[in-house]
């Protein structure tokens, strides 16, 4: 009889329990989630810190970052989103498609991306190219938000910061033939 109880209460609430989660793996992911995928992984609980190495990836919206290790920093201060993932890789990548449906892309040898200030820093053999445009650096900074970018030189090296500008093309349409 008790048996028989078990399975009358226990069995519905497990199918009900299932169904929700279901219902909840189904749906479109949500803008904020971020899919990352490598070899290895690590968790500092405590200090609530995700390492992955190895062969990782990044998917977080129309992002993408690869990187051969990444830590992901989940704090309160880091605002709504509240992460902070520092990439590192010979070099590590970063690509955004833009509104537009142009790509920027970015790799260094380490980038931080601050998921909910939306702010982009490259560090150690820069370079960041949206449309034929491409600057290289010892570190760039981009506000993606604002589209505010600045790039620096080593200040031991003789390289400078070096840009590509590649003209646009006015795309008006010929009014020839037009009164």
């Amino acid at each position: 009889m008790t048996n028989n109880l078990f399975k009358i209460l226990i069995v519905p609430s497990l199918l009900i329990a299932f169904h929700s989660h279901a219902e909840e793996t189904t749906e479109a992911p949500a803008a904020n989630q971020i899919s990352i995928s490598a070899d290895r992984q690590e968790g500092q609980l405590k200090e609530n810190v995700g390492i992955f190495e190895k062969n990782v990836e990044i998917i977080h919206g129309n992002r993408r970052i690869t990187a051969d290790r990444l830590e992901v920093h989940k704090r309160d201060d880091l605002g709504d989103n509240k992460q902070l993932l520092i990439a590192t890789g010979s070099p590590a990548y970063f690509e955004e498609t833009q509104a537009d449906g142009t790509i920027m892309s970015a790799s260094a040898n380490e980038v931080r991306y601050d998921v909910s200030q939306r702010f982009l820093t490259l560090i150690g053999d820069a370079s960041i190219a949206q449309a034929g445009q491409k600057i290289t650096a010892k570190s760039i900074t981009y506000d993606i938000e604002q589209q505010l970018i600045s790039a620096e030189k080593d200040e031991n090296s003789t390289d400078r910061v070096h840009t590509i500008l590649v003209p646009v093309e006015n795309k008006k349409e010929d009014d020839k033939g037009q009164p």
